[in-house]
């Protein structure tokens, strides 16, 4: 009977042992199931950082088992190198940069797959609403704020005035950046004419158009338009709508393309699924985090990629299941 009595004791702390380590091996599983995926985004003042900060939020919110960690870059120019050597996951990139990635302009050929677009990306300038420039012929010789040396925007420049027979820095008087933040300072001070940049709510316009003196866009003409989509047709006319900024009263007719996040060669088709999925259902969420951001769905994503066969594998199969794809 003692011995029974003995053997009964044992059973409770035993017991309770087991449930410890149950519990481990399942806490153990779960950490195990996040897949952590690294994104490359841009320099402080930028469009392309504030949108990494509501993408990664958006989408951690709406998959627990979805980890996306930002890490700060110089933008696009530098974007495409860290993914062709895999030392980022997924990244941003203008259509530009996107462009000379895949075709191995200036660097070998990079097998980057598309995981959704994030909104189509626009030049024009920006000049104080009180400047005498009203022509990119008036700004010929000027001071002029590209932006962050490694940004899209500056690739996307070169395109538009090499298309119209001009060089940014040639015929201007160029001035590039550490931060994206710095140009628009420069403008608002009177020591840069005019800075280049786009697309709806930039951080950079939103700072000139909220002067004293407001602010006005000065892009090409009708016929520029026409010279540069006729030389280099990967570029597409983009509008922005009336109201995108502070006193802007009617639409913009610009140049541009879609920006995009892309993969790195061999991310797990696992992953990419994950991040579509994370992001079609957290479509509103980031929506009401950052205005633009409303176009990062996976319908503009299957409609702008300039090929099918450039979206990541796990990304069509996420859309067939959800009927985006047929």
């Amino acid at each position: 009977m003692k011995r029974h009595k003995r053997e009964g004791g044992l059973r409770a702390p035993v017991a309770a042992a087991i449930l410890v380590l149950a519990m481990a091996a399942m806490s153990a599983a779960v950490a195990q199931q996040k897949t952590t995926v690294v994104l490359g985004t841009a320099t402080q003042g930028g469009g392309f950082q504030i949108y990494g900060a509501a993408y990664s939020a958006a989408l951690n919110e709406s998959d627990p088992t979805l980890v996306v960690e930002q890490r700060g870059t110089k933008g696009s120019t530098e974007n495409a190198p860290l993914l062709a050597e895999g030392k980022i996951d997924i990244g941003l990139a203008t259509g530009e940069v996107t462009y000379e990635a895949l075709a191995g302009i200036g660097r070998p050929p990079a097998n980057l797959k598309i995981i959704n677009a994030m909104y189509p990306n626009s030049g024009m300038f920006m000049v104080r609403g009180d400047s005498p420039y009203r022509s990119i012929a008036d700004l010929k010789g000027k001071p002029i704020a590209w932006g962050a040396s490694g940004s899209g925007f500056v690739v996307l420049a070169r395109y538009v005035f090499d298309g119209l027979g001009l060089d940014i820095d040639k015929d201007f008087s160029p001035i590039y950046s550490q931060s994206a933040g710095d140009g628009p300072k420069m403008v608002l001070e009177g020591r840069a004419a005019a800075q280049w940049g786009g697309g709806v709510g930039w951080p950079g316009f939103v700072a000139i158009s909220s002067g004293p003196a407001g602010a006005r866009f000065i892009t090409p003409t009708p016929e520029e338009l026409r010279r540069v989509l006729a030389k280099y047709p990967f570029i597409k006319p983009i509008t922005l709508p009336a109201g995108s900024y502070k006193g802007q009263n009617a639409p913009v007719a610009a140049l541009g393309s879609w920006s995009l996040v892309l993969a790195r060669p061999g991310l797990p088709d696992e992953a990419a699924y994950k991040l579509a999925r994370a992001l079609h259902k957290g479509e509103a969420a980031l929506g009401a985090k950052l205005e633009q951001a409303k176009e990062s769905t996976l319908a503009n994503t299957l409609a702008s990629a300039p090929r099918q066969d450039l979206i990541h594998p796990g990304v069509l199969k996420y859309m067939r299941e959800a009927g985006i794809l047929r």
